[in-house]
């Protein structure tokens, strides 16, 4: 992806702000944000036009979009939990927000879009799960606002000609992570070192990507279709809670710590949490992408990652 003039909501986030690094030299871009859990710091000094904005601003967004080729849409509720409290977020946000987003597009004659969705899409769905699968048939306000905006996605690539990528991502995980099992973790442990609590019964079973994998698919995948496509990004294999958190505990060279669990509905973390998730990556490999790490090496690359980030003392 070069010489192109990119508009990338929540681009001062977690992966927004590792993609405007990776393609910062070779594009224009503009990161659009509301820095509701973005940090312009993670974006200061890079080659970027950045606007304090908001998504659900329709007449900024549609401001200053005007004059970009792609728009790589990430503004999110970036924790799923939130929903269990507020169900109303995931739609203002999530939906309505991607709604504002194609709108604005199709006004300034923008015909490219991809889109940060989710794994969460299939609900509870065997695995590996592969794309066609169906129904699907969420189990969180998250997932189902991200299936939402996905149609909306096929809906205005169909009627105005938007060539669209909607990517269900895996659990991404890597540097300047700020929510999530292995930032949570960190975090209890910076408080207490001597005991760590994992939510739910530690089964839960997920398949984590890195976010430099992550970036490579969509980038690479995104210059490979025309029209409107679906791809999973995830990674061979997956990781259970319990096995994450031993592994912070051992990265961070701690000793003697007693990990507990609080059990949970049916082992659970919360409700609407997917207790096994596994993408089938079948199709994004048949177009040529391959992660180079698996699920256990991205929790191991992302624990050094983040813990350092958060200043941890050893």
């Amino acid at each position: 992806m070069k010489n192109k003039r990119i508009f990338i909501t929540g681009g001062a986030g977690f992966i927004g702000s590792n993609i405007v690094e990776r393609l910062e030299n070779d594009n224009e871009i503009t990161v659009y944000d509301n820095l509701s859990t973005g940090k312009k710091e993670w974006i200061d000094g890079k080659r970027v036009n950045f606007v304090l904005g908001d998504i659900l601003d329709f007449e900024n967004l549609k401001k200053y979009m005007k004059g970009h080729d792609i728009v790589i849409h990430l503004a999110a509720n970036p924790d799923v939990k939130l929903g269990e409290k507020n169900n109303k977020i995931d739609l203002d946000i999530n939906f309505i927000g991607t709604y504002n987003v194609l709108e604005s597009m199709r006004i300034n004659d923008i015909n490219g879009i991809l889109f940060s969705s989710s794994s969460t899409v299939y609900g509870e769905a065997p695995v590996p799960t592969p794309e066609t699968f169906g129904p699907t048939k969420p189990i969180s306000f998250y997932g189902a606002s991200k299936l939402a905006a996905e149609s909306y996605i096929s809906v205005f690539s169909a009627m105005y000609g938007i060539r669209g990528v909607s990517f269900r991502f895996a659990n991404v995980i890597g540097r300047h992570g700020n929510h999530g099992v292995i930032y949570d973790f960190i975090k209890k442990l910076m408080k207490n070192r001597n005991s760590l609590e994992v939510l739910g019964d530690g089964t839960q079973t997920k398949s984590y990507i890195h976010v430099e994998d992550c970036i490579d698919g969509i980038t690479y995948l995104y210059e490979k279709v025309r029209g409107y496509e679906v791809f999973n990004l995830g990674t061979d294999g997956s990781t259970n809670v319990m096995d994450i958190a031993k592994m912070v505990v051992s990265l961070l060279n701690l000793k003697n710590v007693k990990i507990y669990t609080t059990g949970g509905k049916d082992g659970r973390g919360w409700a609407g949490d997917i207790k096994v998730m596994l993408l089938s990556i079948e199709k994004a490999k048949s177009y040529g992408w391959y992660p180079k790490y698996n699920s256990d090496e991205a929790v191991k690359k992302a624990i050094m990652e983040i813990s350092g980030e958060l200043g941890w003392k050893y």
